[in-house]
């Protein structure tokens, strides 16, 4: 049994013995054969930088376009660019040129330059293409696909004629490349604009009358059209904040521990190019920039029971879509105490040598008067001249061209809102 078993054993090693020196010589003859045929024979993988692109190319980021007047830009503009640029990864927005907006709609009263720094200070703008036409022709859309890496144009649910009734998105919505988003509420030029010729028909026909125009839009009234007794509807709508608007706009992170914080604070009434310029000159100061928001009571104690044209809520949503600032104090004191520089943490106190009213600087109850015993205040030099008050000389300077814009406007709006049906959106 013992030698049965020895030479089983014996048997099963020759066996392996043989399969290995069979398998060898296979794979010797596979590696000379391999040899002898040369390199083509041999396979190999794409290179290292074909990969990448394709990579990229998968991985290309989804461009969205945006065109607009941006014309007196509030928050409802803001509020469009943000949707927009959630439809995509980055949101390129057309500036229309002024002559296009005269010829389509009426006198601009913002030139492109101002409505330029405007539009590239929204935090959710990536990039903007100046003079943009007022219609997407043909030639621009294929330009917009092919030299900008468009992917889609966008517009919100209202709807945007020619002169001749068609629509300025035809060819977009024809091509397949057309999103649309949901209009803001309560906002447009056309409102604000009607807001200041409310505001300078009171003025100038109801010196009596004490209630204040910013009442008339932040005390619940709701929507309402007033003539002022020229037979003209000026139509003043009602707007509705929500804490999630206010998310929406936020942003989501706060000052480190060391961070140098910067606080400036203002009415920042009917936000414009001279706000967002001294903003950046501010924020260049520090880490992080805080803005102080006066209510409106004591802008129409400061500046008169016709301010503000933009009530608090409205003004507060402008200056968070700024890219410039970090954070809003809604409804700020008038005064900078000691306690709100401690409880902020503010290391330094701005103001700019453009405003509104400067008188209060000589006054014994000057406003900044903790900040600057404490040494840690300082006065910006304002890149540009402009002031609300600069805005509302422009449309009284114009008065009859906006009343006659306005009319026109005021039509569609009202035909808008007559059919308005729910739009879902953020």
């Amino acid at each position: 049994m013992a030698m049965e078993a020895g030479s089983g054993s014996a048997g099963c090693s020759a066996r392996t013995l043989a399969a290995c020196v069979i398998g060898g010589i296979v794979l010797g003859a596979s590696v000379l054969a391999l040899h002898l045929a040369g390199p083509a024979a041999i396979p190999s993988l794409p290179p290292l930088d074909a990969v990448r692109r394709r990579f990229r190319r998968r991985r290309r980021p989804v461009r969205v376009y945006m065109d607009g007047c941006f014309d007196m830009m509030h928050y409802g503009h803001c509020n469009a660019l943000r949707q927009a640029r959630a439809l995509g990864d980055e949101l390129i927005v057309g500036v229309i040129s002024d002559e296009e907006i005269k010829a389509n709609k009426g006198p601009p009263v913002t030139p492109l330059h101002e409505r330029m720094i405007m539009v590239r200070a929204v935090k959710w703008v990536d990039d903007i293409i100046p003079d943009a036409p007022y219609a997407i022709t043909e030639e621009f859309m294929n330009k917009l696909f092919t030299e900008y890496d468009i992917d889609y144009i966008i517009h919100g649910d209202d709807p945007c004629l020619l002169p001749d009734g068609t629509d300025a998105y035809a060819l977009a919505k024809k091509a397949g490349r057309y999103k649309q988003i949901k209009r803001t509420e309560g906002v447009s030029t056309t409102d604000i604009v009607g807001r200041m010729l409310l505001c300078v028909r009171e003025r100038s026909s109801d010196a009596h009358n004490h209630s204040s125009l910013q009442r008339q839009f932040s005390s619940g009234h709701g929507q309402k059209v007033d003539d002022g007794g020229s037979g003209s509807g000026t139509r003043v709508s009602h707007f509705l904040p929500t804490s999630r608007r206010i998310v929406q706009f936020s942003n989501s992170r706060g000052p480190g521990p060391d961070s140098r914080i910067v606080y400036i604070d203002g009415a920042f009434d009917l936000f414009h190019a001279g706000h967002v310029e001294i903003l950046r000159l501010a924020r260049e100061l520090g880490d992080f920039l805080l803005v102080g928001i006066h209510t409106d009571q004591t802008i129409s104690s400061t500046r008169g029971r016709h301010r503000p044209i933009m009530n608090l809520h409205e003004r507060s949503l402008s200056v968070l879509a700024c890219r410039y600032v970090d954070e809003v104090i809604i409804g700020a004191p008038w005064d900078v105490s000691k306690d709100m520089i401690t409880t902020f943490n503010i290391s330094l106190v701005v103001h700019g040598t453009i405003a509104e009213n400067m008188d209060f600087m000589e006054d014994d109850s000057n406003p900044y008067a903790v900040p600057k015993a404490m040494g840690i205040y300082r006065r910006l030099e304002s890149p540009l001249d402009i002031t609300t008050s600069t805005i509302i000389r422009r449309i009284v300077a114009n008065h009859e061209a906006y009343q006659k814009r306005n009319e026109k406007k005021e039509a569609s709006e009202k035909k808008y809102y007559e059919s308005k049906s729910f739009v879902n959106g953020e």
